[in-house]
């Protein structure tokens, strides 16, 4: 299958090899939660829901000295339409928990709230590739809406390589392409690189 016009230079999406899709935004989408935000990259689309800062509820696992930060991470039933959903709190679902979790302590001023607890809540409602970068971005979003004191905002995309081409942004069909790819979170404005991870693979709903 070829994934870039050999003539055009245009992916099957329309999309220039360095081209993003569109994305979208929108903060305060779940009423009762403190902070909250849909975030959508192309056809795949992410709620976040943020609650806290919180008094810790376990106390066994207060930290004195910063607050908690928990993660969980899962997928609608209907979020990859006829493809195979893999059930909650499976190893990747643990995996994608804790990345989202040690990308979004990487900006959260923890030192700031001793003896809280801040949980993120992410759902991916549709996947059409780029799961993990839309769901920090959802995530940094839904942060900054309930107010929690963060150093910068983490923005988030994956880029991968077909055809002997660099694709950045790489929707379901490429990604399940099989060959390499990059997800990478930076903090923008002190240029740092909070999460890089490469991957061989292929046929995941990433």
């Amino acid at each position: 299958m070829e994934y870039l016009d050999s003539l055009t230079g245009f992916r099957l999406d329309g999309r220039r090899p360095n081209d993003m899709r569109q994305i979208r935004g929108e903060i305060g989408v779940v009423a009762k939660a403190d902070g909250s935000a849909l975030f959508e990259m192309g056809n795949t689309k992410v709620i976040a829901a943020v609650y806290g800062p919180r008094e810790v509820q376990n106390k066994s696992q207060q930290i004195n000295n910063q607050a908690l930060v928990r993660c969980e991470y899962s997928m609608a039933n209907f979020s990859t339409g006829d493809r195979a959903r893999r059930p909650k709190g499976d190893r990747r679902s643990t995996e994608i928990s804790l990345v989202i979790r040690q990308t979004m302590e990487a900006c959260i001023l923890t030192h700031l709230m001793p003896r809280s607890q801040i949980d993120i809540f992410v759902q991916v409602l549709q996947a059409d590739g780029g799961t993990r970068s839309a769901c920090i971005n959802a995530a940094t979003l839904a942060l900054a809406d309930a107010g929690v004191p963060m150093c910068d905002i983490v923005t988030s995309c994956s880029a991968g390589y077909l055809s002997s081409t660099p694709l950045l942004d790489l929707n379901y069909i490429e990604d399940s392409a099989g060959g390499p790819d990059v997800t990478v979170g930076i903090l923008a404005k002190m240029d740092k690189v909070t999460l890089l991870q490469v991957y061989f693979r292929s046929g995941l709903d990433s």
